[in-house]
């Protein structure tokens, strides 16, 4: 009988998280990821990556309305930040003592060697 693997990636993002944009119109910017869609690979970010929506006049809303709403952003857009430091980074996973997957921030490489 074979193992089933779990079908569900590993993201390096959290619901929670303070995130760094780093690519895009919202580029520099930061924020607190609201939900992520695990499928398609994308988060919401708070207040951020904001578009217009129209909505339809309908009998709860006779006139209709222009609604701003956030937009999804590709989780490859987004860096954590340590919120020790402030500052972001990539991350990685390695086990601790109980065998649970625990995540934790490389350290940056600043002096690049070519």
């Amino acid at each position: 009988m074979e193992r089933k693997k779990n079908k569900q990636p590993k993201l390096h993002i959290k619901v929670g998280d303070m995130v760094l944009i780093i690519a895009g119109d919202e580029k520099d910017k930061k924020g607190r990821v609201l939900s992520i869609d695990v499928e398609k690979k994308r988060a919401i970010v708070e207040d951020r990556n904001k578009v217009k929506k129209h909505v339809k006049p309908s009998t709860n809303n006779p006139n209709g309305k222009i609604e701003s709403k956030e937009a999804s952003i590709h989780i490859s857009n987004l860096m954590v930040i340590d919120e020790s430091t402030g500052e972001a980074h990539r991350t990685g996973r390695k086990r601790d003592e109980n065998g649970k997957l625990q995540r934790y921030f490389k350290p940056h490489s600043s002096n690049k060697e070519a």
